[in-house]
């Protein structure tokens, strides 16, 4: 009996990340934030500059803004036993460094992560292309903080 219920419980887990991922990717797509056009329009601000992305923006973040406010009156998750937000208000080198590495792909491409899968559905190789190579720098990325972690918690 008690084999079901954590097998319910991630189902319907599962279930509502799908749900969410496909909600959010039709958002994508909708919004134009997988037209790399339009994103690479909206970054050139001093060639021919496409405003239209500021609503997408503007939207997002009211969305977020009233969901906030809404799910945090809660004293846990509807499905976890707390919220898992980060602590740390540290600004390093790899925040940065991390945050320059987005930066100069988004502006190359005109994809972030969230876009680029969601435009796997197009079938483009340079997306297929765009996303591997976001991977391998996610897999890079955590070997390097796993070595960097075990480096300062074994110091010869």
């Amino acid at each position: 009996m008690s084999n079901k219920m954590p097998h319910n419980t991630n189902l319907k887990t599962g279930f509502l990340y799908l749900l969410c991922g496909a909600l959010f990717g039709a958002g994508l797509s909708l919004s134009g934030m997988t037209d790399q056009n339009k994103v690479l329009g909206f970054l050139d601000l001093f060639g021919s500059w496409n405003p239209s992305l500021i609503f997408v923006m503007a939207g997002g973040i009211s969305v977020t803004f009233i969901g906030y406010k809404i799910i945090f009156k809660r004293s846990s998750p509807l499905w976890a036993d707390a919220f898992m937000l980060p602590t740390s208000k540290l600004i390093d080198k790899n925040l940065v460094l991390g945050a320059l590495l987005f930066g100069i792909g988004w502006g190359l491409y005109g994809y972030c992560p969230g876009p680029a899968i969601a435009s796997l559905a197009y079938l483009h190789w340079e997306t297929f292309l765009f996303v591997a190579a976001m991977i391998i720098g996610m897999f890079l990325q955590s070997k390097q903080a796993a070595y960097t972690e075990n480096k300062a918690l074994n110091p010869l």
